[in-house]
């Protein structure tokens, strides 16, 4: 049976709560009493999931990355195609997505992941040569997020864009020489934010097809933030136009 590892509480109690089916075994570290294990052992017991006790040296040679003491076994997930998104398009109401251009930092992907999903993004999208892939890093920075906002991997981005355009999703690019600001956008009908990548920014192509640019003020010394960081703010904007 095909499966993949994943690591750290909170993305194993998002499996746990959100998809237990892909669930096939489960490693903790040893000297692990407290209440988080006892939760998560619990959920485990009663799915009928089986669990292991293990010295630490095992955990470490199952993943590359902190695994703060438990690592899972579980089938891979189901993965979004772009037909299914543009299905599923029609059947939201106000749709909002967020799409990364060249984000190849898994630390930094899986940061955006947890911003979209507390914003109510919901689909992240990115192109399928020109981005970090959806590995275990991914998945315990995002916190969860991973298994409840689908990531899309599109063969072409820009005709990707131009397809959402044609259902009459509004896509708003950042660029830093952008005229426009954040906070006179306008977020609250169906939209798409992209976000380039940090230092080259979007690719020409993802720029073009953006219906209008925005630039995030910068009051500083430093000229840019952070991709995630700058996809918090803007996504944090966005929450605010459109309300609840």
């Amino acid at each position: 049976m095909a499966q993949e590892f994943i690591f750290g509480w909170h993305a194993v109690d998002a499996v746990v709560k959100r998809d237990p089916a892909r669930l096939q075994q489960v490693w903790i570290q040893t000297g692990r009493q407290d209440k988080r294990a006892q939760a998560i052992t619990g959920a485990l017991d009663d799915l009928g999931v089986h669990w292991d006790i293990v010295h630490r040296r095992e955990l470490d040679s199952r993943v590359d990355g902190v695994h703060q003491g438990i690592v899972a076994a579980v089938a891979p997930s189901r993965e979004w195609q772009e037909d299914d998104l543009l299905a599923a398009l029609s059947g939201w109401h106000a749709p909002f997505l967020l799409i990364l251009d060249g984000v190849t930092d898994p630390h930094n992907l899986g940061a955006c992941l947890r911003s979209a999903d507390a914003a109510g993004v919901q689909a992240v999208v990115v192109p399928r040569d020109k981005s970090a892939s959806l590995n275990p890093t991914v998945r315990k920075v995002a916190c969860g997020a991973a298994e409840s906002v689908p990531l899309v991997r599109v063969t072409n981005l820009a005709r990707f864009m131009r397809a959402i355009q044609e259902v009459g999703v509004w896509i708003i690019g950042t660029a830093g020489e952008a005229e426009a600001t954040l906070y006179q956008a306008d977020f609250k009908g169906p939209v798409a934010l992209v976000m380039g990548a940090e230092g080259k920014g979007m690719r020409r192509l993802t720029r073009e097809n953006c219906d209008t640019l925005i630039n995030i003020p910068m009051h500083g010394t430093v000229d840019s933030l952070n991709v995630s960081v700058a996809t918090g703010v803007c996504l944090y904007e966005a929450v605010r136009q459109r309300g609840s």
